[in-house]
């Protein structure tokens, strides 16, 4: 397996664990729901490869999310299927600059949830620097705003 492909795997088992952390569901309960055993969830949170995909849908089935495939097109920001930026489950600080200088207040903080991110940008859209966002933080903002206010900030 390339390294690439662990990326992948490895950025699949953080999303998981993420929404088994964010929903509150241990990870004994996790599995039985699963159907698998709470060794094998550990292995899928590690993303590691030798585990079965199946497993990995059953995880992300049982935690209320969809596995979306997509092909890459030249390196851009991948997208789903209406044209629009994806949303990760937890969004890293580090990868968006005005957002972590928007959420100073919360310096223990290194990623946030998308429905405190949307609202870190709204509370702080005074001090907000669009000229300093890169493409990928804008296209993240305007997914927020679409995805949340879509949904009435249900995600």
């Amino acid at each position: 397996m390339n390294s690439e492909n662990t990326k992948h795997l490895h950025f699949l088992g953080q999303q998981i664990r993420s929404r088994r952390k964010e929903l509150g569901v241990s990870a004994v309960v996790t599995a039985e729901a699963s159907g698998l055993s709470r060794v094998t969830l550990h292995r899928i949170e590690k993303g590691e490869p030798s585990v079965a995909m199946g497993s990995y849908l059953s995880v992300a089935t049982a935690l209320g999310l969809t596995i979306d495939v997509h092909i890459a097109k030249d390196g851009s920001e991948q997208q789903n299927s209406e044209g629009q930026h994806m949303i990760p489950v937890r969004i890293k600080l580090v990868d968006y600059p005005q957002l972590r200088t928007l959420a100073w207040h919360i310096p223990e903080a290194t990623e946030v949830t998308p429905v405190e991110a949307l609202a870190i940008y709204e509370r702080n859209e005074r001090h907000l620097e669009e000229n300093k966002m890169n493409v990928r933080e804008k296209q993240l903002l305007e997914a927020l705003r679409s995805a949340l206010r879509e949904r009435g900030r249900d995600v």
